[in-house]
């Protein structure tokens, strides 16, 4: 079976070295940067980026997007989530 949205975010929360949350809620703009940094995506570019400029990023590295200007801005479905959550793995992968 295959886990729920909130699965995926908490696993990507855990995975970033943030706390599970028990109620269904999107990422905080400090989730969003602390996934990035997981990542590898260089957010300091960007000066102070804003949640949707973020999510751009991380869509695009992942690879959803084929750039952040390509990249659509809304918050995360599950495919994104999935993939996100492959590319967390995997930054722990030697």
């Amino acid at each position: 079976m295959s886990p729920t949205v909130q699965e995926l975010r908490n696993a990507i929360r855990v995975g970033t070295g943030r706390f599970e949350r028990e109620v269904n809620a999107s990422f905080t703009k400090e989730e969003l940067q602390a996934i990035c940094e997981t990542l590898g995506v260089d957010i300091d570019e960007a000066g102070r980026p804003s949640t949707t400029q973020m999510r751009r990023l991380i869509r695009a590295h992942v690879g959803i997007a084929e750039s952040p200007e390509a990249a659509d801005g809304s918050t995360f479905r599950k495919p994104d989530l999935e993939a996100i959550a492959d590319g967390v793995e995997a930054s722990f992968e030697p």
